[in-house]
């Protein structure tokens, strides 16, 4: 039986009494993951809304425990860690990820860098080999499927668009996927907010339409092979 873990990273609500704006990452992850609980209603499903309820952020204390042998650990060690190690023990059972994500100041909000931060962790989702040359770090997990789902104000952030250059989300969570163990991702995206026009009504519509066919067509397959 799978497990998804599902991570949303905007600030806003879906429905944002103190906005017109309700969050359009969430809005079309929400999208995903009840359609696939339309398909498996048993599967296990975790959630964590980290852009209202951030991680912290890693500290110099945080650095030199993750950096100390587990059985050289103190207890307040222990404690620092502790948010960390429920992250990753979230993400290790986790086979469907998704991610959803606004596009802040054409990154990734500081809450999802947290999140990052906090789970990609020496001999936890990676090694470190200097024998192995230049490329000393090698992830841990693998197997798993990741879904991001972004939202951006502005165009053209595509391979070849006007504002390729500019996207600092989505090529960030490509490198940091594969320290998630995902070794399939895909990608559904909504833009044109801050225009408010026809093509950004399209664009969300297509996204929504993207996510429940996307959510079928795995959950499916899920049944089909039991993988």
């Amino acid at each position: 039986m799978p497990t998804i873990l599902h991570i949303d990273a905007s600030v806003r609500d879906v429905l944002n009494a103190s906005s017109k704006h309700g969050s359009i990452s969430k809005k079309i992850a929400l999208n995903f993951t009840n359609r696939w609980r339309t398909h498996r209603p048993t599967d296990e499903y975790i959630y964590r809304d980290i852009g209202q309820n951030p991680p912290a952020f890693i500290t110099q204390e945080w650095i030199a425990a993750v950096f100390t042998a587990d059985e050289k650990k103190t207890d307040k060690q222990k404690q620092i860690l502790a948010l960390s190690d429920s992250l990753i023990a979230e993400l290790t059972i986790a086979d469907i990820i998704v991610i959803s994500s606004p596009m802040y100041n054409y990154g990734m909000p500081a809450q999802l860098k947290a999140w990052f931060d906090q789970i990609v962790r020496i001999n936890k989702t990676f090694d470190f080999d200097l024998a192995r040359g230049d490329f000393p770090l090698q992830p841990l997990l693998s197997g798993k499927t990741l879904i991001a789902i972004t939202s951006c104000g502005e165009f053209g952030f595509e391979k070849g668009g006007i504002r390729e250059s500019a996207n600092h989300l989505l090529p960030h969570l490509r490198t940091l996927s594969k320290y998630l163990g995902a070794d399939t991702m895909y990608e559904i995206i909504s833009e044109f907010q801050e225009f408010a026009d026809e093509r950004h009504k399209k664009s969300v519509a297509n996204a929504l339409r993207q996510a429940e066919n996307l959510a079928a067509e795995l959950a499916l397959r899920v049944t089909e092979t039991g993988t």
